[in-house]
């Protein structure tokens, strides 16, 4: 059975790594990339997407979606990813841009009446393309098979406030409507994705292939984040991981919770919420990945960028 994929980015560094995964994937079609503000401007991430769909030969129609938050100001994330969202990798790339004219969330919208129950959309950046979609027509929700998406961190810190994940804070109104919708949810968090280590000597082994100048130098200032940081001499593969999950891969297994988003706290905005002991007595709403074989994810995905020479 071929899976049918929309992939929402806000192409920074992870995403980059995450569309790599789509490339000569058997049984895998990808319908659409959307694109949304995030790690970076809408503007940069729509040309990262180019440059990267380009550096792959994947041929598919890419949407621009939104500029900012549904009700916040725009936060950008350049100390992770360059004030170009890649680390300066593929700076001498020409941008053409082939953008579609229809909006991200019209995208959505019409191609979930072309295949009812049939796509997988995977949310790697704010959720603010597809809570637009779900604000003009919350029936979108029934026609997705499944929604797998990168954010937010049930058991353990934030990564951009003691408290919240950057997905989830940079929209957490977002995040509420797309919890909140009934499409079938799987949380790829932080985790999860904190455990998934990519290691220098992993990048090395790519020498020789096609995707290695390309992996090095994006993750350049990744690594260097990551140290700085973290004290952590690998960077975790965040969207790489969910697009994995989303494609079909078993690494991950899940556990069905209610979760939701603060979304109204000086301190905690954008904290997602697991009611692990069922206290407030609502029905799962989120299949939350709650362990991963870290060690077979990075394999696997050494071994598939690996294989273009």
């Amino acid at each position: 059975m071929t899976k049918k994929i929309i992939v929402d980015v806000d192409t920074g560094i992870d995403d980059a790594l995450g569309l790599l995964l789509l490339a000569h994937q058997p049984n895998v079609d990808v319908l659409g990339v959307s694109v949304v503000s995030g790690n970076i401007s809408l503007h940069k991430a729509i040309c990262n997407t180019h440059k990267v769909l380009d550096l792959i030969g994947l041929d598919v129609p890419i949407f621009a979606g939104a500029n900012q938050p549904l009700v916040r100001q725009a936060f950008f994330e350049h100390a992770v990813h360059g004030d170009d969202g890649i680390g300066g990798a593929l700076h001498d790339v020409p941008f053409i841009d082939r953008t579609e004219k229809e909006s991200a969330w019209d995208y959505l919208i019409r191609i979930t009446h072309d295949y009812p129950g049939e796509i997988t959309l995977v949310l790697t950046g704010p959720m603010t393309n597809f809570a637009l979609a779900l604000q003009q027509d919350p029936s979108i929700a029934h026609r997705l098979k499944e929604v797998v998406f990168m954010g937010g961190a049930v058991n353990g810190n934030g990564n951009v406030t003691p408290a919240a994940e950057f997905n989830m804070y940079v929209d957490p109104e977002a995040a509420k409507l797309v919890l909140h919708s009934g499409v079938p949810l799987t949380m790829i968090g932080l985790d999860v994705t904190e455990q998934a280590l990519m290691s220098k000597e992993d990048v090395e082994s790519l020498k020789g292939t096609s995707y290695y100048s390309f992996i090095r130098e994006a993750t350049a200032i990744y690594f260097n984040v990551s140290w700085e940081r973290n004290r952590l001499k690998e960077i975790a593969m965040h969207d790489p991981l969910a697009i994995a999950v989303a494609i079909g891969k078993p690494f991950v297994t899940t556990f069905p919770y209610y979760v939701d988003v603060e979304t109204n706290s000086t301190l905690c905005d954008g904290q997602t919420v697991c009611d692990y002991k069922n206290g407030l007595q609502r029905t799962p709403n989120v299949h939350v990945a709650k362990h991963v074989d870290a060690k077979a994810f990075i394999t696997d995905y050494i071994q598939h960028v690996g294989s273009r020479k």
